[in-house]
């Protein structure tokens, strides 16, 4: 099921088959260096259950595929995670990763853009939140063109060092 696009991309609900694709995420050393490490395939093919089971539980929302309107290619992913509680607030979290190959392009930002539209106008979220390590200096200035801006360091259970955590509200 499409959720929306833009003039270069197609974001849309995962499928199954996403899991071979979704290696160059996943398995990339490069980037997932600013997460909890590479993971396997068997790791990949769980994470996308997970999104299927997001879809029915949260009213459609959940993490989704982005793709690459020209070349068909499923390039990462983008969408919004629930946290129950983050330094004692529940948020949504805005969050999205792509291939290496498509860094330095503007999709990240044009996902990103697209799903923060999405999430304020479909979902009528009035607030969302990026935690982005300090030293990931590219996803802070994604979240800076969506409008976020930096409000306190967050420690999270089982992380080594604080977040940055981002906000914009809706206007």
């Amino acid at each position: 099921m499409t959720i929306t696009e833009t003039e270069r991309l197609l974001i849309r609900q995962f499928e199954l088959s996403d899991a071979i694709p979704m290696q160059g995420v996943f398995c990339d050393e490069d980037v997932m260096q600013f997460s909890s490490g590479v993971k396997t395939q068997d790791w990949i093919t769980k994470w996308i259950k997970c999104c299927f089971e997001d879809y029915n539980t949260n009213l459609g929302g959940g993490l989704w595929a982005v793709v690459e309107k020209s070349s068909g290619d499923v390039m990462g992913y983008c969408g919004l995670t629930y946290f129950p509680d983050i330094d004692g607030q529940s948020e949504i979290e805005i969050g999205f990763r792509l291939i290496k190959r498509c860094w330095g392009k503007g999709y990240a930002t044009e996902a990103a853009l697209a799903v923060r539209d999405v999430a304020f106008n479909r979902y009528e979220v009035s607030r969302l939140v990026g935690m982005i390590d300090p030293r990931n200096t590219a996803s802070i200035r994604v979240a800076e063109k969506l409008g976020m801006v930096f409000e306190k360091e967050v420690m999270m259970p089982n992380y080594s060092h604080p977040d940055k955590l981002f906000v914009v509200n809706k206007s």
